[in-house]
């Protein structure tokens, strides 16, 4: 009644780079999924992109890690040269996996624009400020066009369509001066 064949390290490693495999197959499918569940051993560090520890990476280590020990034992390897070397190649599989992510990470486009960013931007006047009061400025922020409203720093009117130079923001509001 032997329903399991006998182990031995060949199967053991093998069973390691199949699971590794189907681990990394549903981290692709699943996205970051397991990272989320996990109770986040390893975080997008502050959004700076994936981390060293991310599902896919430690995966990618498990994989080769059981690939190469099993080669190494086809080969006549002893188990602990083959758990060696998969260390070894899982380590520079995982680190390639991880250099990669992050540099696809670094590709990502942000539309997020902060308030601080307007500072020292070029704009033009697209409703007069009159003396002392509001108005409205259009500046271009990459290759998107955002309108403000706006004072002037001195107190006189800035009619409409004048090139300013945004000194300051103040909540929802910048302080500009004539350019």
């Amino acid at each position: 009644m032997d329903l399991l064949p006998p182990l031995n390290a060949f199967s053991v490693f093998l069973a390691i780079a199949s699971a590794g495999f189907v681990f990394l197959l549903l981290s692709l499918i699943f996205g970051e999924i397991f990272d989320h569940l996990g109770g986040g051993l390893d975080h997008d560090m502050d959004h700076g992109g994936p981390g060293f520890f991310s599902t896919r990476t430690l995966s990618a280590f498990i994989t080769a890690f059981g690939a190469v020990g099993a080669i190494g034992i086809h080969y006549g390897l002893s188990p602990l040269v083959s758990s060696i070397a998969g260390v070894i190649t899982g380590f520079v599989i995982a680190s390639m996996v991880y250099v990669f992510a992050r540099f696809l990470y670094g590709q990502q486009a942000s539309s997020e624009m902060r308030a601080e960013d307007l500072v020292g931007q070029i704009g033009r006047v697209v409703v007069a400020i009159p003396a002392g009061g509001i108005g409205q400025i259009r500046c271009r922020m990459g290759e998107e066009l955002v309108d403000k409203i706006a004072r002037a720093r001195e107190p006189e009117a800035i009619p409409e369509n004048t090139a300013v130079r945004v000194e300051e923001v103040l909540g929802e509001t910048v302080i500009v001066k004539k350019h």
